[in-house]
């Protein structure tokens, strides 16, 4: 089986463990945590026993090889890790409001995730590579662009697919450059997962409805709009879908979106049809709030199975 790959920001997370709690004070922090969206997406797809591999770079460091060896335990292709002596693995501290939201310092522009260029890949890394997936959040430099465009190429030049999951921030499309990147990406890519925000945001429609017409346009042919709470929409060209989310006790949400981004993809790898993906994606994104850690909530298919049979 060929496999679906992804690259982009490795790094370790580190939460404050009581809602409310400052980075101002010190207070009782839990971690580190294996992190970083891509790692976890594809951290998801391992554990459903698909094969996964990633590109990326670490340091040296404990916080390196922690993510390395949790990534090789659940069944991971780490071998285009690189581990540079020169640079420090990125770090994300976490804190929660009363509210549930949450605030993060990331270290990650100054790390060794950040040294990610078009060297890191190449046509052999990606020859086993069916389908490619990119996440939006790592974005973060013209050298990740240009080395996620190499991939992306060399992907579709070998009759591979491309997922996108955008993870954009409204004032990163002030960019042009970036604007520019992210159209790129997008006529290539053949299953979008925007959040509901987001679709909006990549189109010139004034509405959900006129910006899904747009994005079939440019040639995505599979659209799933992640609503949280709220649940999920799948479009197609002359299908939609709603599948409602499932109801549990939220500890943290962090990794969540990417759990079911990775689930859906895999599930639609494996042949299973849009509705049944959608409900094991909407599953594995409801395992993963439940457990804290950005990577701790990924999950089997027999998890998914037995949280699908509940009442």
């Amino acid at each position: 089986m060929e496999k679906i790959m992804t690259m982009g920001e490795i790094l370790v997370e580190i939460m404050a463990t009581r809602r409310g709690q400052s980075l101002r004070a010190p207070g009782s922090l839990a971690g580190p945590y294996a992190s970083g969206a891509p790692a976890i997406f594809i951290d998801q797809v391992a554990r459903l026993g698909h094969p996964a591999a990633i590109i990326g770079c670490v340091g040296d460091d404990d916080f390196g090889w922690l993510n390395i060896e949790r990534l090789q335990r659940d069944g991971v292709d780490t071998s285009a890790i690189s581990v540079l002596k020169t640079a420090v693995t990125g770090s994300a501290f976490v804190t929660y409001r009363l509210d549930g939201e949450r605030d993060f310092i990331f270290n990650i522009t100054n790390s060794a995730s950040a040294q990610l260029q078009p060297a890191h890949v190449s046509a052999a890394a990606l020859k086993d590579c069916s389908h490619f997936h990119v996440m939006g959040s790592s974005l973060f430099s013209f050298r990740i662009i240009d080395a996620m465009k190499k991939a992306i190429e060399i992907v579709k030049g070998q009759g591979g697919m491309v997922s996108f999951d955008p993870n954009i921030r409204k004032e990163m499309l002030r960019i042009c450059e970036m604007r520019e990147a992210l159209g790129y990406i997008l006529e290539f890519t053949d299953i979008l997962l925007p959040s509901g925000h987001e679709v909006s945001l990549l189109t010139d429609a004034a509405d959900e409805a006129g910006a899904i017409d747009e994005l079939f346009a440019k040639g995505v042919k599979e659209i799933v709009v992640k609503r949280g709470p709220q649940g999920c929409s799948y479009f197609a060209r002359g299908a939609r879908l709603e599948v409602a989310a499932l109801a549990v006790e939220e500890l943290d949400p962090t990794g969540a979106g990417d759990c079911f981004g990775a689930t859906f993809v895999t599930c639609r790898h494996l042949g299973k049809g849009p509705e049944e993906a959608l409900r094991y994606a909407n599953a594995s994104g409801a395992l993963a709030v439940r457990v804290k850690g950005p990577m701790e909530g990924t999950s089997d298919f027999e998890q998914l199975d037995a949280l699908l049979a509940r009442p």
